[in-house]
């Protein structure tokens, strides 16, 4: 993996007092964002002012819109996928429950509709073993269909100008690349970026300490670059195809998603806290929404 150039830019703090942002999606002039354990998704125009969009009693985490602008919110715990009418009421989506084997994760919605989503796989914050899940597509109706299987906790997923999707697999140090099918299948799976050996237990205290780098969040650029949001090292890193690190920030604490966004698409706005463990971060009030400029606008879905 080559090293590229580390910069020390100015962050400034945009929201403050939250209990841990996720899933950052920036839409007509504004930011969305879940807050895990406050159960609420907000919206800010990036200055400081935030509004409450919806309340998810089962935890809020992936976010998208569907073609005529109604939000997808993932509910993590009972494992639905809900919408949003444009008068805030929120209605089913789809119900995964009987299919996830773990608690619903993040989600990318394409320009049709069809939202993939990932889920745990395993009770992370239970302290169960690490295990590999599948990858589901939620089509415009409802429908859920397996997609993809063997994934190392898929997190954070864009999906490129050319039509292919990219998956952050935090445990198995990768972002890995799929070429969507015009029926929104998946195909042609191949490794996008890899960073250092993938992990070989089912110990999760001991994969983290043998990740390189344990991709999150992430997002895409006009070149085609994505930046990660490195969930163990306090940073953000620009990557290419190939694994090229050509670009990194560091936050001086931990930082778990990522969105390019603000009026010209260079801003880039991270989600930050002390740590992920749930025990930490329900009761605190400690996660930040923090922002930077950087050269290369935004590119890709979302």
């Amino acid at each position: 993996m080559a090293q590229g150039r580390s910069t020390d830019r100015e962050l400034s703090v945009v929201l403050d007092g939250y209990s841990f942002l996720e899933c950052p999606r920036w839409r007509d002039g504004r930011l969305w964002v879940s807050d895990f354990y406050t159960g609420q998704v907000v919206a800010t125009d990036g200055r400081g002012g935030a509004e409450v969009v919806a309340e998810v009693p089962e935890q809020p985490s992936g976010l998208g819109f569907l073609p005529d602008g109604r939000a997808l919110i993932v509910s993590m715990r009972d494992r639905r996928i809900l919408v949003r009418a444009d008068s805030g009421e929120l209605s089913g989506h789809a119900d995964l429950s009987g299919i996830a084997a773990g608690v619903l994760n993040d989600m990318v919605v394409d320009e049709v509709g069809r939202a993939y989503v990932g889920d745990f796989g395993f009770d992370l914050m239970g302290g169960e073993p690490l295990r590999y899940t599948a990858l589901n597509r939620v089509d415009p109706d409802g429908t859920v269909t397996t997609v993809a299987e063997d994934l190392g906790f898929p997190n954070g997923m864009v999906i490129l100008p050319r039509g292919v999707l990219l998956v952050a697999e935090t445990f198995a140090a990768r972002i890995t690349a799929f070429d969507i099918d015009s029926g929104g299948g998946l195909r042609n799976r191949r490794v996008w970026a890899q960073f250092g050996e993938i992990p070989r237990t089912t110990d999760v205290e001991e994969a983290v300490g043998l990740l390189q780098v344990a991709p999150d969040g992430i997002c895409a650029d006009a070149e085609g670059a994505v930046w990660i949001a490195d969930a163990l090292h306090e940073r953000v890193i620009r990557v290419r195809e190939g694994g090229e690190v050509v670009d990194e920030i560091h936050t001086g604490t931990g930082v778990y998603a990522c969105m390019l966004g603000g009026g010209d698409g260079r801003t880039l706005f991270l989600c930050t806290a002390p740590s992920f463990a749930e025990h930490e971060r329900r009761a605190a009030r400690e996660a930040r929404l923090l922002a930077v400029r950087v050269d290369v606008p935004h590119g890709g879905l979302p």
